[in-house]
């Protein structure tokens, strides 16, 4: 798209979380704590152009974006067949 050659590019993310509580007492919870994002990429072009395409990258990712910004979380359970209300 904005014609630039990358020779590759490899992105990892990493959370840290946890899980406390008891399934079998109902008290079941957890958490995230911290998401990293690390982007690797290898290419020729000048190091401001590439860093041009990594920022549009990031602007476009679902997962930093969901993370940085709460959204509404509509769940719908169905128990045969019909939906139920799980608060």
């Amino acid at each position: 798209m904005k014609g630039i050659e990358i020779n590759s590019a490899q992105v990892n993310v990493e959370l840290d979380y946890f899980l406390q509580g008891s399934v079998i007492k109902g008290t079941v919870n957890n958490s995230v704590t911290e998401v990293r994002s690390f982007f690797e990429v290898d290419s020729e072009e000048s190091d401001s152009k590439v860093l041009e395409v990594i920022k549009l990258a990031k602007q476009g990712c679902f997962a930093e974006s969901l993370v940085k910004e709460a959204v509404p979380l509509v769940s719908t359970c169905l128990l045969n067949g019909n939906k139920i209300s799980v608060t």
